[in-house]
């Protein structure tokens, strides 16, 4: 599997997970992280990343890196996210600014200079989740983090309308054991490994372009 893959958040939880899986199938991974200095993965097909995504600068410096590398990217997996108001009842300004700097914006702004590299045949997959889904919304806690993944789903569909030649797909990882809330490490269905294999068998199959898709389930999401 000669194919190259940016995976941003593989320094810990789903995305360590999905960088050691895509290493072990044969891709080639460039994985990011703040620090740019992943310990836990030693692979010849590995290329650590820094990048910060609530810096433009940071934004802008990967970029440079990854053009002056790669000259063709077949796969991005927008993984990284954070979700600070998790099981929050109240909005409140910090965590509203920073869950949006990185769940949206920092991956708005990282994948636009990106598209120009992707191949014909290549895919643009966004983690998202079920909690962004308006049509299935009941309950009323995280807002900052349910709102931040409904706007992704929706520049999911935007670059999906954009870009014919290019699948593009927001995908559901499950309800998985992370660090990402005390609630989801506490009660947590998937493990992040079981978590990486699903997204992955998704991310080969033909799937449609402009889909929502639970990954856990193996079922289309309503948006």
């Amino acid at each position: 599997m000669n194919q190259t893959v940016l995976l941003t958040g593989a320094s810990r939880g789903i995305g360590l997970a999905l960088a050691k899986t895509l290493l072990a199938r044969g891709y080639t991974v460039i994985g990011t992280s703040r620090s740019g200095v992943i310990d836990s993965i030693q692979h010849e097909n590995f290329h650590p990343l820094a990048l910060d995504s609530t810096r433009i600068e940071s934004i802008e410096e990967s970029h440079k890196e990854i053009f002056d590398r790669f000259d063709q990217i077949d796969s991005i997996i927008n993984n990284a996210g954070m979700g600070p108001d998790l099981d929050q009842l109240i909005p409140d300004a910090v965590s509203l600014n920073s869950t949006f700097e990185v769940n949206i914006e920092g991956v708005v702004l990282l994948t636009e200079p990106l598209l120009e590299r992707i191949s014909d045949s290549g895919s643009v997959l966004m983690i998202s989740s079920k909690m962004g889904s308006i049509e299935k919304c009941i309950a009323f806690d995280s807002v900052g983090y349910r709102v931040s993944k409904s706007a992704l789903n929706m520049y999911t569909k935007i670059l999906a309308n954009r870009l014919p030649s290019i699948k593009v797909a927001a995908v559901h990882p499950g309800y998985v054991k992370t660090e990402i809330s005390e609630t989801a490490l506490l009660y947590g269905r998937l493990s992040p490994e079981q978590s990486a294999v699903n997204v992955l068998s998704f991310m080969e199959s033909d799937f449609k372009s402009g889909i929502f898709w639970d990954s856990e389930t193996g079922s289309e999401l309503p948006w």
